[in-house]
């Protein structure tokens, strides 16, 4: 009996985690699957059914890792040899990693008496090419083993950040169609010529009259139509999609370690600020934390667009108009990441959970109380920075500390001062460099530093976009109709 409890406990260690939907309509769905299928099929989305543990010990043997052999690290927590051979793992992690300009992938500085973890130095210098540049490589490796008949139409929507990054991840892979909706006039300029000066035939960019929860909003009503999205077979990108909160796991963990190379904060719990609109970003440190990473506070920090910051200091999730802001990344009114910490706030109860989305999606409100609050409270602590408090960080660090950031980056700094978090123990996440938001930045910094050379290129490449209605039935209409073109263009 010994020897078979033995067997069955080296057989668990050795399989991959699987999935289930937060709704529970479809349960324990491998890593390929979740990957390939993005949006469960019941609107819900992919969570762990367990989660691995990492020890202290552990974490401190990945010290002398490089970023990518530590990535592989942690992503090999969830996904094993069933899924992905380790051999396939470390290769699809380590070119993800050769993507970034800088040697740490993503260095940790200080400045003004905190950390700030830097996410810009990828192809789009923006926080999510480190998950895209992943799950671009996931896509490729899935396919080419047999996935979906080898092809894969993706459909995106952005704020601003994630085309680009999805775009630069996807460009000229093989059996993949890349088509991302922004909304008209709401996205940066730099924003929009990084994806539309693509020139690659796979990939299409829709520019769609409304805002990104509309956008969001059509990309989720098309996982939902199942006769379309089986007939194209649909594929994520946004976060949504469970590969790209794993991804982002991984530079918790690096700049956990980062930060506690400093003696005197070995083994110290070590915070972080995140600039949030989907949660999806927070989500990632919040399981690292879940893992055993010695984690201590978790601050929401939003602009404007508050509804993060009113759950967790009123319990209350109302969906509001969005109030355009220098920040357009975190322009959404509601976080579609946020379902999977309602999943856990409800106990990883599926029915409870399924039965307050219901009541969100009929009255536009969800409220809770009581000790489900403080639970959530215990959590993660929240700020709000409008766009005068915004700007004023952005000038005091250029003046002060010589240190220039990006409007979203200076809302999570803006955070850790209200909320008198400024150690050097604090990490705030630097998420998209200035340069992509030189409108904003010149409102407290003239004249603005030089703009890195591919972005300032930008403005004299031609660009490829198509407009689209804000209509269903236009969207997925044109998806199919682009898709055919190309394929027999190539024929």
């Amino acid at each position: 009996l010994l020897n078979l409890l033995r067997y069955l406990q080296q057989v668990a260690t050795m399989a991959s985690v699987t999935y289930s939907s937060t709704r529970g309509g479809q349960k324990n769905l491998d890593f390929r699957s979740v990957v390939m299928t993005g949006l469960a099929h019941d609107r819900g989305l992919f969570v762990p059914d367990s989660m691995p543990s990492v020890t202290p010990e552990e974490v401190e043997s990945w010290r002398g890792l490089s970023y990518a052999d530590l990535a592989v690290n942690v992503i090999s927590k969830f996904v094993k040899e069933d899924q992905v051979p380790a051999d396939k793992l470390a290769d699809i992690v380590k070119r993800s990693c050769a993507a970034f300009r800088h040697e740490d992938v993503t260095p940790v500085v200080d400045v003004a008496g905190h950390a700030v973890l830097e996410l810009f130095h990828g192809p789009t210098f923006a926080f999510k090419d480190v998950a895209l540049q992943m799950l671009g490589n996931f896509f490729e490796y899935f396919l080419e083993t047999g996935s979906n008949g080898g092809r894969l139409a993706v459909l995106g929507a952005t704020s601003g950040d994630t085309g680009s990054a999805a775009i630069y991840g996807l460009r000229g892979k093989k059996g993949i169609d890349c088509i991302i909706l922004f909304p008209r006039g709401r996205v940066s300029p730099i924003q929009e010529r990084q994806m539309t000066t693509v020139e690659d035939s796979n990939i299409h960019c829709v520019a769609v009259e409304g805002t990104f929860d509309d956008c969001q909003d059509l990309v989720k009503a098309s996982f939902n139509t199942p006769k379309f999205r089986d007939r194209v077979k649909l594929g994520a990108v946004n976060s949504i999609n469970w590969c790209r909160v794993l991804a982002q796991t991984t530079y918790y963990f690096w700049s956990y370690l980062r930060v506690t190379d400093k003696a005197e904060l070995k083994d110290k719990p070590v915070g972080y600020s995140v600039p949030t609109g989907n949660f999806g970003d927070i989500l990632a440190g919040f399981y690292a934390k879940q893992m055993g990473l010695n984690v201590g506070r978790l601050i929401v920090a939003t602009n404007e667009n508050d509804i993060l910051h009113r759950f967790f200091t009123k319990g209350e999730y109302h969906r509001e108009p969005i109030a355009k802001s220098i920040s357009p990344s975190m322009d959404i009114c509601v976080s579609s990441n946020f379902e999977r910490y309602l999943h856990f706030l409800a106990g990883n109860d599926s029915e409870k959970l399924a039965g307050w989305m219901k009541t969100f999606e009929t009255t536009k409100k969800l409220d809770i109380s009581g000790e489900l609050l403080q639970k959530a409270q215990s959590h993660f602590s929240s700020a709000r920075a409008d766009t005068k408090m915004t700007l004023e960080v952005i000038k005091e660090y250029n003046d002060k500390h010589n240190y220039v950031m990006c409007p979203h980056t200076a809302v999570g700094v803006s955070a850790i001062h209200q909320l008198g978090e400024v150690n050097s123990a604090m990490v705030c996440l630097a998420t998209a460099h200035d340069g992509k938001f030189p409108a904003a930045v010149k409102q407290a910094i003239d004249p603005l530093p030089d703009a890195p050379k591919q972005l300032a290129v930008l403005s004299e490449l031609p660009t490829r976009v198509s407009d689209c209605a804000n209509d269903l039935k236009t969207v997925q209409d044109f998806l199919e109709k682009r898709i055919a073109e190309r394929i027999a263009a190539q024929a």
